[in-house]
């Protein structure tokens, strides 16, 4: 095939992720990388130190990538395969290469030092003099200034890092499709919503059936797998303890057996990043992942943490008696341990609150939670949102949906994917935002953003709609929010556009965000109509919904807070070099964090994803950063009156053209005070935790 045909080739338009197929991948990314060091060496040959001269061609090399590089990582994330895997994997150390080539370049750094030093810089927009700022450290953290064999140790260890990242990644992914548990007993599922058992059925049915063999949900096999749809609900319904033993176990120990391993992985990043930090001049990792976030250092860090742990402690040391309490009532002999825990807490809310998962499920079908969540975009942001009109949208599933969304005046200013359902054999769990294309100038005109957003929620089982449980409601709540300030930016500069140049503690502001309105009453009224009857989810049922959501909140927040210390602990406090181990240092913050003792086999790191091949090392605090952000945004609209129509119309707006707009034009201290008027504090989040009065 000629390379002009390849479809990872393409240059404008979407992608054509109809024709993609691994055997582009290699050839694409080879006549890219070709067409973008040309590019780089004709700028480095005449280096013009203005934003015209400078600045704009470099952004101009980023199309390539987003058509072939970006196009190729989202479907490693989407569509995985053996053959999709390795071509990734091979060309992966050239991609990066070429990034710290670029970002190495001396000509080019001394030419933002130019134009930071010139007259024109003060003339520049706030966006572009935080670009070119940007430009600046990520080079100097991408080891421009290094000479020689530092240099050299440099980018071994970037390329190291990058391949133990895609490695650890893999293992998880494989470790998660290996495990199954098989159940063939009926008296096994007793207990179980209707949900799993059908989820269960049809994945042995997929699996391990005859051909043509139709899925049995009331009388089996059913196969439980480690993908949380399936996990999730097995933990907190299965009353075969043995089982759920099993399961958690697995959970526990993912990607740390023989085969699928990722201990020596953990040492030697841990390692590496350290090395990294001290050849940038800084004395740990976390002090240089923290050089580029909202977080001033490590101290302001764990004074949130203490501010956040010492109200929550005594609430999660009272939420676990009452575990243990309504365990030993029931008839459980044995202690209270981990695997418990999610089984007995189901049982607690299902007594508190009178009310199953099953019960809310057909109250949640997919394509009414969507109007739900438009129809509060419509109200808050002043947009309309409609499925595209566009012709043959390429897709990369058949369950993709595709999006337009339109400004008041009807013109559209941006378009989203929304890939909705699990598929654990080809699709990473979770659910994330990304960008396809951001917002940019490309021949005078705004290109619009196109966003993707995934979630792994409950597929269509037996003909029915896909039926939510609350917590895939708010998933997708929440990745919207990311896609609306991804969508909604009115910033032309691409890097500073959207979620672009925002620093990262300040990106889950906009997503959890949104989480807040799933408790608001006339919002999810508005969705939760019964799939077959169009009833109106009852008051008594949303009444439940709103008293649960601080249920086990202070366990919920130690848990957390145990990730982030135990992150920033190994980025920032851990001797590499030491005796301990991380594990051993994991167990250790576990002891001194949760209200309960950590399980003696648990290598929980080994598929702790977001800190080793996710951006999230010496970052995982930023969840809880951003929320107490989150939280004292929807304050202000609590304090101006949730049923104020007037006033939530005026400060959405207020908020659609501060936080949603802005995105990395400004620093996100300063954006927070142009909508908020003031920093934020711990005590809303505490309050809408139920952690204060």
């Amino acid at each position: 095939m000629s390379i002009h045909n390849n479809p990872l080739m393409a240059r404008e338009g979407l992608p054509r992720f109809d024709k993609i197929t691994p055997e582009h991948v290699i050839p694409a990314m080879e006549a890219t990388l070709a067409e973008v060091e040309s590019q780089l060496q004709k700028i480095e040959a005449n280096i013009i130190p203005t934003w015209e001269g400078l600045c704009q061609p470099l952004e101009e090399l980023d199309t390539p990538f987003e058509y072939t590089w970006g196009v190729i990582n989202h479907l490693v994330s989407v569509k995985n395969s053996d053959a999709l895997r390795k071509a990734h994997q091979e060309v992966l150390p050239k991609v990066i290469d070429f990034s710290l080539r670029m970002s190495q370049s001396k000509p080019i750094y001394q030419g933002l030092k130019k134009l930071q030093a010139s007259a024109e810089f003060a003339s520049l927009s706030d966006a572009r003099q935080r670009i070119i700022e940007k430009k600046i450290k990520s080079a100097e953290h991408a080891g421009v200034g290094l000479e020689g064999k530092v240099k050299e140790r440099f980018n071994e260890i970037i390329n190291r890092k990058s391949k133990l990242a895609t490695d650890f990644s893999n293992n998880v992914l494989d470790a998660t499709k290996a495990y199954e548990l098989i159940i063939t007993s009926k008296s096994d599922t007793e207990g179980w919503p209707n949900n799993l058992k059908q989820l269960a059925a049809q994945s042995y049915a997929r699996e391990k059936g005859a051909e043509g063999q139709k899925a049995d949900p009331e009388n089996g096999p059913w196969r439980i797998t480690l993908d949380y749809p399936s996990s999730g609900p097995f933990m907190q319904h299965s009353r075969n303890r043995e089982q759920r033993q099993q399961v958690y176990h697995a959970m526990m120990t993912r990607a740390s057996g023989e085969k699928f391993d990722n201990s020596a992985i953990i040492s030697e990043l841990l390692k590496l990043r350290r090395e990294e930090a001290q050849i940038l001049g800084f004395k740990t990792f976390a002090e240089l992942s923290l050089d580029t976030k909202m977080a001033p250092d490590v101290a302001t860090v764990e004074k949130m943490f203490a501010e956040l742990e010492k109200p929550a402690r005594p609430f999660a040391e009272k939420e676990l008696e009452e575990l243990k309490k309504l365990a030993a009532e029931s008839g459980q002999k044995e202690p209270l341990m981990h695997w418990d825990s999610a089984f007995w807490a189901e049982r607690l809310r299902e007594k508190l609150y009178d009310f199953t998962d099953d019960q809310l499920r057909p109250y949640f079908p997919l394509p009414r939670v969507l109007d739900g969540l438009f129809g509060l975009t419509e109200r808050l942001f002043g947009v309309k949102i409609t499925r595209s009109q566009q012709k043959d949208v390429p897709k990369w599933h058949e369950d993709v949906q595709f999006f337009d969304i339109n400004d008041e005046t009807g013109n559209t200013i941006a378009h989203f994917y929304l890939d909705p359902y699990s598929r654990p054999a080809e699709k990473r769990g979770g659910a994330w935002m990304n960008e396809c294309f951001g917002r940019r100038i490309i021949n005078g005109k705004p290109r619009l953003p196109v966003i993707y957003l995934v979630c792994n929620g409950t597929p269509p089982v037996d003909g029915k709609p896909s039926l939510m449980s609350f917590n895939e409601v708010t998933t997708l709540f929440h990745e919207f929010g990311h896609g609306s300030q991804g969508m909604l930016t009115v910033i032309d500069e691409a890097e500073a556009a959207g979620i672009n140049g925002v620093e990262w503690d300040a990106v889950e502001l906009a997503s959890q965000f949104m989480e807040n309105w799933c408790y608001n009453r006339p919002t999810l009224l508005s969705m939760a109509k019964h799939y077959e009857t169009g009833e109106t989810l009852p008051d008594s049922l949303f009444e439940k919904i709103k008293a649960s959501k601080n249920f086990r909140a202070g366990s919920v927040m130690l848990r957390q807070l145990e990730f982030s210390k135990t992150d920033m602990y190994l980025h920032h406090y851990f001797d590499v070099n030491g005796n301990e181990s991380p594990f051993a240092a994991a167990r250790r913050i576990a002891a001194e964090t949760s209200v309960m003792p950590p399980y003696e086999h648990e290598k929980f790191l080994c598929s702790f994803s977001h800190i080793f091949s996710g951006g999230y090392s010496a970052g995982y605090y930023s969840y809880k950063w951003a929320e107490v952000l989150s939280s004292d945004a929807f304050a202000a609209f609590e304090e101006a009156g949730l049923d104020n129509e007037e006033a939530v119309r005026r400060l959405g707006r207020k908020y659609r053209d501060t936080i949603l707009a802005l995105g990395g034009s400004k620093h996100p201290t300063d954006v927070y005070r142009l909508f908020r008027g003031r920093d934020a504090s711990t005590e809303a989040l505490l309050r809408h935790s139920g952690l204060k009065n």
